[in-house]
Formats: structure tokens, sequence, C-alpha cells
């Protein structure tokens, strides 16, 4: 089956008007790539060799995860729901599975034999059911108690683990967007299932602390998070959240070119905060799978 392959897209490649999501994103994403090289070199590196082969993704009518990888210039390739099946999925790649994550069964028992032969898959949201409790029984489930439409503060539990390296400083203040009638992850194993992520806000109004997690499954990983990966909006909860994003590229020892600082000219720190945060975790995720095969 041949897939549709995206390429890298720098700034100026971009339209001329983007809203502000997009922008916070491409902001973001510079200084997670600019932190990675001089912080992580050889995260960096295999963030630089990925080929689009490397990365597929399922199509979702909800979440965009691509469009994080598009911030970050890293290709990949995507597949529609249904289309999965006729699809050559090889222990080396990673399988991103967009929000609502409607697989066919044979699409979640492949899902689950990739994963078991030494695959990487990423899912968000209502795939939390729609394909993690089918594929993966007994270590994670939604807890029948969806959000309503929300932001909440998140807090890195694994502070040494290579995911969340340069994700989280000492004084950010980085938050979660919770589409309305997201789903909260019980750990039904907490043996096998660590917690990446978590909120303390999140698990007084919903029940659940657990924002990111990541298991093993056979010789590969899955990781899920809850709500949408591609955030739709922030809010600026403190005097810090209302400076600007050359304030948080300053506070980050990065500065922006030229035609970066003009399209998040009219962003706060808050926005491009909570992009950044997103897209270094997914790049680190790439760069770890891809040292990984080699």
């Amino acid at each position: 089956m041949n897939i549709p392959t995206i390429l890298p897209q720098s700034p100026s490649d971009m339209p001329d008007e983007l809203d502000n999501t997009q922008a916070a994103y491409l902001g973001g994403a510079s200084i997670a790539r600019d932190r990675m090289a001089r912080e992580a070199p050889l995260d960096a590196e295999a963030l630089a060799a990925v080929v689009a082969s490397d990365i597929i993704v399922v199509s979702g009518c909800y979440d965009h995860v691509e469009r994080v990888l598009q911030a970050l210039e890293v290709p990949y390739q995507t597949v529609q729901p249904g289309s999965l099946a006729r699809v050559d999925l090889r222990p080396e790649q990673l399988l991103v599975v967009n929000c609502p994550g409607e697989l066919t069964p044979p699409e979640i028992i492949k899902v689950r034999d990739f994963v078991a032969a030494g695959g990487s898959l990423f899912t968000t949201d209502w795939a939390l059911r729609n394909v993690i409790e089918p594929a993966f029984p007994g270590l994670v489930e939604y807890n029948d108690r969806s959000t309503g439409d929300d932001v909440v503060g998140i807090e890195v539990v694994e502070a040494d683990s290579p995911y969340l390296q340069g994700v989280l400083d000492g004084d950010d203040e980085p938050q979660w967007w919770l589409e309305g009638a997201s789903y909260p992850i019980r750990v039904l194993d907490p043996e096998r299932v660590r917690v990446l992520i978590r909120s303390g806000e999140l698990g007084e109004k919903y029940g659940e602390c657990a924002v990111a997690v990541v298991f093993e499954f056979g010789k590969g990983e899955v990781f899920h998070m809850i709500s949408h990966y591609y955030l739709q909006r922030t809010e600026l909860r403190s005097e810090r959240h209302t400076m600007s994003a050359e304030d948080y590229a300053s506070e980050k020892g990065v500065m922006f070119s030229p035609a970066m600082s003009m399209m998040v000219n009219d962003l706060s720190l808050g926005e491009v905060e909570a992009a950044a945060t997103s897209a270094r975790l997914f790049a680190n995720i790439v760069a770890t799978k891809k040292q990984r095969n080699s």
C-alpha cells in the first residue's frame, strides 16, 4: 500500500496567516529543537535523522498530533482509519493513532502484534477505550467520568525519564487543555504502567491524576495521553503567563530568528510554554525510538 508522505516544513513554508495555536507551536517547537541541540545533542541528531517511513500517523477527526510533527520539521506518513490493516508495520516504527481511534477489530489485533514485536504506539484521548483497552486489557482504562472543557496545571512524575528531559524546568507553569468529554485514565496495574505526567487538579476534578502514561508490552511500548495532544487553547493564570513569547525564549536561553519573532509577536508566554512542553515531549519520544533502532 502506498502511504502518503509528509515532508518537513520550515516556518518559511507556512501560510502568511496563522492562528495563535499554529504560531505557538512553531515558536514552541523552535525552542524545543534549539534546547535539544544544546542539552541532548545525540537526541537532536536522532531527530534530524528521522525519515518519513519511521512514523505512521493514523488520521483522526478530533486530534492532530501530526501538526506537532510539522512544527518540529519531522517527516511522517499518514493512513486513514480502516486502511491500517493493509499497511506493513515494522518494529522500528512509531505508530500514532489520533483521537477517536476508531479502528476495526483486525486493526486492533494488528496494533497489538506490532507493539509486541517491538513497535512503539502513541495514542490520545478516546483511543483509550477504542484502542488501548481492547488491545492491552488490564493495564489502563477510562474511568467513565468524562471531563468538561477545562485547563489544568501539570507536573512531572519521572523526572529522570529520557522522555521528559527538558520538558519542565523549575519555574515552569505548563498547562494541559482538557477537551470537553476527554477520558480520564485509570491505572489498573501500577507495577507495569508508569505515570510520566500527572495533575493534582485533574484528580480533584475528575477522579484520576494521570495525564501521560507509558507501559511495555512484549518488546514494544505504549504511550497514552488524556485529551488532545495538539492543544487548542491555554489559560493565563499568573503574571508570568501574561509575559511575552520572547520572554519565555529568553528564560530558556533561546533567541528567536527575526521571522520567528514576528510570528509569535502577539503571543503570551503561557501559550508558547504549553506548546513548547508538548513539542519537546514528543521530540524526545521520537528521538529515543530512533536511537534504539540505530
